[in-house]
C-alpha cells in the first residue's frame, strides 16, 4: 500500500534510505498563489481584526475555510507537510490545526512557526542591534535566554495538544553575501538558544525544520551542530550548494531546497529546470532530500512556472 505523504516526508527527516519507485516528497514552506489557483485569499493576507466581534459560528466557518484551503494547496500541487502560518491568536492554532485534521486526518505533516532566535534585523532597528552586540552583550544574552524559554514552554503546551508535527523555525540569519553576525557573533547570540529550543522540541518528539535564507555557509556548522532534523531552504541566491552541503552534512541533518527562485521568475526555462534536476541530482542520493524552492510560492510568482517545476518533479524526482 502506498505511504502517506506524512509518511514519506517523516521518512526524509528521519534520513531513512529511500524506497524505490517513491517520488521525492515535497515541501513549500507557503503557496501564496491561491487566489490564482482557487479563487481564495491566502490566510496570512486576510485581515482578522474584527474575529473578537465575530459570533462562534463566523469563528468556525472561518477556520474551516482556512483549513480546506491549506489542505486543497497540499492535495493539488502533491505537498507532504502544511505549514500552517499564525492565525488570529495563539490559542487559535490548535482549533485551526484541529479543523485540517478533519478534513485531512494524518494524510500531511503538520507544522508552525517556533523560532525565537534573533535573526537579521529591519532596517529601522539593524544599527541599534549591532551597538547593543558592542555595548551590551550581557542584556542581548539575556533577552536570548528569555525568548528560549518562551519558546520551549510554548512548545510543550502544543506537543501536549498533540495536533501539531512539529515546527518551522523561520529566523533568517543571513543577507546574500555573508550572515548578518560574524561567526563569533553567532555563537555568542543564536546557536546556544537555537540548540535549546531544537532539542527541547526534538525531547517533545516534534519535528525541527530550520529555515534561513541566504549565504549561511560561514555558520552552516554551527546550525548543524544545534541538530534540526531538516535545513531549509539552501539559498542558491546566496551561494549554497546543495552538492557541498550534501557532502558535509546530508549525514546529520535532511536537506530541503535548492531551487533558485530568482530563476523561476526571470530565467529561462531551460535554466529553472536545470536548477531543479541540479538539486534532486544532488539532494537524492542516499535519501534524506525534500523538493522545494529556495524561499516560497511568492505574492507574484508565475503559477505555470511551479507548475513545470513540479511536472519536472514528478518525471525525474523517482528513486
Amino acid at each position: 500500500m502506498p505511504r502517506t505523504p506524512r509518511e514519506r516526508i517523516i521518512h526524509a527527516l528521519e534520513r531513512q534510505p529511500p524506497v524505490a519507485g517513491e517520488q521525492v516528497p515535497h515541501f513549500e514552506l507557503v503557496f501564496y498563489l491561491t487566489m490564482e489557483a482557487f479563487g481564495k485569499v491566502h490566510p496570512s493576507h486576510r485581515s482578522f481584526w474584527q474575529w473578537d466581534q465575530m459570533s462562534a459560528a463566523e469563528r468556525r466557518l472561518h477556520r474551516q475555510d482556512v483549513a480546506q484551503l491549506y489542505v486543497d494547496i497540499a492535495r493539488r500541487y502533491g505537498q507532504s507537510a502544511i505549514f500552517v502560518q499564525p492565525f488570529v491568536r495563539d490559542d487559535q492554532m490548535d482549533p485551526l490545526a484541529e479543523a485540517i485534521r478533519d478534513i485531512s486526518g494524518d494524510e500531511f505533516l503538520l507544522v508552525q512557526h517556533g523560532d525565537a532566535t534573533f535573526g537579521v534585523p529591519d532596517g529601522n532597528h539593524m544599527e541599534d542591534f549591532a551597538v547593543r552586540m558592542a555595548e551590551d552583550p550581557g542584556g542581548l544574552r539575556a533577552e536570548a535566554a528569555r525568548s528560549a524559554d518562551w519558546a520551549v514552554e510554548r512548545g510543550q503546551r502544543f506537543a501536549k495538544a498533540g495536533l501539531f508535527d512539529g515546527f518551522a523555525l523561520c529566523s533568517d540569519y543571513a543577507f546574500n553575501v555573508n550572515p548578518f553576525m560574524s561567526p563569533a557573533q553567532f555563537a555568542d547570540f543564536v546557536t546556544p538558544y537555537l540548540a535549546k529550543i531544537t532539542q527541547a522540541y526534538r525531547d517533545q518528539g516534534l519535528y525541527v525544520i530550520k529555515h534561513t535564507d541566504g549565504n549561511i555557509n560561514p555558520i552552516l556548522d554551527q546550525l548543524a551542530q544545534t541538530k534540526p532534523h531538516a535545513l531549509h531552504s539552501l539559498d542558491p541566491q546566496g551561494g549554497m550548494d546543495i552538492a557541498e552541503v550534501k557532502r558535509q552534512y546530508g549525514r546529520e541533518m535532511c536537506l530541503i531546497g535548492n531551487v533558485n527562485c530568482g530563476l523561476i521568475d526571470t530565467g529561462t526555462e531551460e535554466e529553472m529546470l536545470e536548477s531543479a534536476r541540479y538539486a534532486l541530482r544532488h539532494g537524492m542520493p542516499g535519501g534524506g532530500y525534500v523538493f522545494s524552492t529556495s524561499n516560497c510560492v511568492y505574492t507574484g510568482m508565475k503559477l505555470s512556472r511551479y507548475d513545470q517545476l513540479l511536472e519536472c518533479l514528478r518525471k525525474e524526482g523517482v528513486y
